[in-house]
């Protein structure tokens, strides 16, 4: 095996021993007796890291999203996702939970611990924001460039690079723990690949056409995702559930 080949195979087979390891330990996380439909309080099986909420915090309507920061599909999403979110933020809760891929993503576990640790130094939606936005910069980094640019992002958002960095290495096995347990949440309401989007319980896989939620036929491709397109999420899903639970105001 020639050397680029070696390094090519050094690096499949490191980023999918990363994944085993994470499905293998959230396979060893009891959350038979969780709804992962709720919001999640800090608890020691998440590392005493509650779930990360932004918007209301009514809880009436739940959007929840099961992510990879490494995933190109998860990038594309983070823009009318967001829109969404804003504009109905009055009455929406969002909930960003890890779904780190790492057998193709082997950065994404990273990434996500260092949302965690700037979510303990009260930066967790900046950090969030930020490793979407600028995602380019890292997704193809080394351990050693991701690092740089990572703490690099700590100071963009007003952290301490030291103060982040000794967090970080501090409390890796919480972070690892939270990590872990929004997998196993995931797995236990039947995620299979990222982004996947919750609202009130229930798996948004629909799509839409000429402004109408429609059956998915894949061999459509005038047929789009409908969390791609922000403003039919939030008029054929958002607001009917904001409607059945009493709280839909004028847009």
């Amino acid at each position: 095996m020639d050397k680029t080949k070696w390094i090519i195979f050094t690096i499949v087979a490191a980023g999918l021993f990363g994944a085993l390891i994470i499905m293998s330990n959230s396979d060893k996380v009891d959350v038979s007796n969780i709804d992962h439909t709720k919001i999640q309080p800090a608890t020691e099986l998440s590392g005493n890291i509650a779930d990360h909420t932004y918007g209301s915090n009514k809880n009436k309507v739940i959007l929840i999203e099961y992510g990879d920061y490494q995933c190109p599909g998860c990038g594309s999403a983070y823009k009318p996702v967001k829109e969404v979110v804003e504009k109905y933020k009055d009455n929406l809760t969002f909930v960003f939970r890890n779904y780190p891929l790492t057998s193709l993503h082997p950065n994404a576990k990273a990434a996500a611990a260092t949302a965690e640790a700037a979510g303990e130094m009260g930066k967790y939606w900046e950090m969030h924001n930020l490793l979407y936005e600028d995602q380019s910069s890292w997704n193809n980094a080394s351990i050693n460039e991701r690092g740089e640019v990572f703490s690099n992002f700590a100071s963009q958002i007003g952290l301490d690079k030291g103060e982040f960095t000794k967090k970080l290495k501090q409390n890796q096995d919480r972070y690892n723990k939270k990590i872990t347990f929004d997998f196993a949440l995931g797995k236990k309401a039947g995620v299979t690949g990222t982004p996947t989007f919750y609202l009130n319980g229930k798996i948004v896989d629909q799509k839409v056409k000429d402004g109408k939620i429609v059956t998915p036929n894949p061999s459509d491709d005038s047929q789009t995702q409908i969390w791609m397109n922000s403003k039919d999420f939030g008029k054929l899903l958002i607001e009917p559930a904001l409607k059945e639970a009493g709280l839909l105001t004028k847009q």
